[in-house]
């Protein structure tokens, strides 16, 4: 019993590396994963301490558990029945498509990465491209029912609308994005989803897919889960204020339970001096389509030159960008003053617009027009419209200086770009570009 044995070398190695194995995950991964996870804990209860909003169960369960629950929802295996009895495949086959639909959409979100990366990231590169600054914030926003769920809608001005608004309200709450293809490239997809996003294929006609995004919308707005969405649907291509495409916020109408949690609407308003996609963004309005131009190697040389020249003090950036946060609207409330789902959308387009902060660009692009004679014609201009917009109760994010501070930070960069001449006329080629920043100032309002 006690006798030796002999073994080969490698049949050793074999045995010891089973056993090792065996050690670990019976007995030293669940005291590492409990010891994590009491940690993790314990810094989500401090977190949670600090947040008007609270980091909601349903965020935190486990990925593989969401995508559990959503596949085996009634209404989405109805919709997988739907769609075998339609298109004749066997009902396995539709379950299962539907399964991978849920595997898209759910995301994975870690409050380490959201706290401890993406928010800092987000803080670092905001300040790094621009001056940011709250155009206004509704009173209002104090008197939110807690138990309500939040959905933030947003203008879609430039990619940097989802950095620009994750820092300034990650004092507040975690923000759940929906987020299109564009974002679903490895490694990339990996890092959206552990900061909470979810993907969504914009205008798919798939009846099953929509159904298994409408479910998991419904999902995480009845468990609370703070979300932010596009309303437009995409990028402005002509610097506007669009109509709202009204897929994710009918969904929300459709799964809402008046006697249960209400739904509140934030509408935020988004403005930049330069929006740093502004020539792709023209160059397909000016094609008729929404078809951008992909050229890394050029974003990557221009990325490099901003930020040597912003190591050796060259350039202080973009100039401002800026949020204005309006009054909410109460979908209980929408709801029981008959209001429909179209007019929640026109509701919500029109609050947009009206907290979209006019900058020092758009303002000076809006009172050039076509161009103007002397700096002072401009200064004056500049000076009515300006008197305008406050009569209008438009939302002015302007240097304190003054009008001649105003004029100066809005037309250097125009000229600076050449988009404008130093003869104060529009550059041969810019009139759309001018036109772009122009349209950002409220539409009701034009310059003289």
């Amino acid at each position: 019993m006690f006798g030796s044995v002999a073994v080969p070398v490698w049949l050793l190695i074999l045995i010891l590396g089973f056993a090792a194995i065996s050690f670990a995950t019976h007995f030293l991964f669940p005291s590492v994963r409990w010891f994590f996870r009491r940690r993790a804990e314990r810094a989500l209860s401090r977190l949670n301490a600090r947040l008007d909003r609270k980091i909601d169960l349903f965020k935190l369960a486990r990925r593989s558990d969401m995508i559990v629950r959503l596949s085996y929802d009634a209404r989405v295996i109805a919709a997988a029945q739907a769609h075998a009895a339609e298109t004749g495949e066997p009902v396995e086959v539709a379950f299962e498509e539907a399964r991978s639909y849920a595997r898209e959409i759910v995301p994975a979100f870690s409050a380490t990465v959201y706290f401890g990366f993406a928010t800092r990231a987000a803080r670092w590169l905001s300040r790094l491209l621009y001056r940011v600054r709250v155009g206004k914030l509704a009173e209002e926003l104090r008197q939110i029912d807690p138990r309500a769920t939040v959905v933030f809608v947003m203008n879609h001005r430039s990619n940097l609308d989802y950095v620009l608004v994750t820092w300034l309200v990650s004092e507040r709450s975690a923000i759940s994005y929906a987020v299109g293809e564009w974002a679903r490239v490895w490694p990339l997809s990996a890092l959206i989803r552990s900061m909470g996003a979810y993907f969504i294929r914009r205008g798919s006609r798939n009846a099953l897919y929509r159904k298994v995004l409408a479910r998991y919308v419904q999902m995480a707005t009845e468990e609370g889960m703070t979300q932010a969405m596009f309303p437009e649907g995409g990028l402005s291509l002509d610097g506007r204020v669009g109509p709202a495409k009204l897929g994710l916020i009918s969904y929300i109408v459709e799964g809402f339970d008046p006697a249960g949690r209400d739904v509140v609407f934030v509408p935020v308003g988004l403005g930049y001096d330069r929006v740093l996609e502004d020539r792709v963004l023209v160059e397909a309005a000016q094609a008729g389509g929404r078809r951008f131009r992909n050229r890394p190697l050029w974003v990557g040389f221009h990325a490099l030159r901003f930020l040597w020249a912003r190591w050796r003090g060259r350039t202080t950036g973009f100039g401002t960008a800026a949020a204005g946060f309006g009054a909410p609207v109460s979908l209980r409330d929408h709801l029981a003053g008959g209001g429909t789902v179209e007019t929640l959308g026109t509701v919500l387009m029109q609050r947009i617009a009206g907290v979209v902060p006019v900058l020092p660009v758009p303002l000076v692009a809006a009172a050039l027009g076509t161009g103007a004679a002397s700096r002072e014609e401009l200064a004056a201009r500049v000076a009515a419209l300006t008197e305008r917009l406050q009569a209008a109760g438009a939302v002015l994010k302007l240097p304190p200086q003054g009008g001649q501070a105003v004029l100066d930070e809005g037309l250097a960069p125009l000229i600076a770009r050449g988009i404008v001449t130093p003869g104060l006329q529009v550059a041969p080629g810019q009139a759309d570009l001018l036109a772009f920043y122009a349209a950002a100032v409220p539409q009701p309002v034009s310059a003289p």
